[in-house]
């Protein structure tokens, strides 16, 4: 099978060796996303803005790749602080409907950048 690479430029340039995802037959696998933004590569302020950000760069690879949130099955969140889980259920209820993805949230230790939250994601398009 073969594989092809998906950037766009609406989303954080790749820091490390990695692309922004990579497309497996009608698999998308999408790297982590922390919450930079695209245009200045910095490191947006506040929680919920952090949040906001890295949905945001998600749908943009998303796209390029031709699908859309919609299409994520499993959706992986990283979080520095669990207690900003209820933050994360509230934002991400801004970009997502019933039926909703596959998730695991998971508190670590610390992030790329300092970020407060990254998630990575699988979809699968039609």
């Amino acid at each position: 099978m073969s594989k092809t690479v998906i950037h766009t430029d609406k989303a954080p340039a790749a820091i490390g060796t990695y692309s922004q995802a990579i497309k497996a037959g009608n698999t998308v696998y999408l790297s982590g996303q922390i919450p930079l933004d695209p245009a200045s590569m910095t490191l947006v302020e506040g929680f919920e803005a952090q949040t906001v950000q890295v949905f945001e760069n998600l749908k943009a690879v998303a796209e390029a790749a031709g699908g859309s949130l919609k299409d994520i099955v499993k959706l992986n969140i990283f979080l520095t602080d669990l207690g900003n889980f209820a933050t994360v259920n509230e934002v991400m209820g801004r970009y997502f409907q019933q039926p909703y993805p596959a998730r695991a949230a998971i508190g670590i230790a610390a992030l790329p950048k300092d970020a407060q939250v990254e998630m990575d994601a699988i979809l699968v398009l039609e």
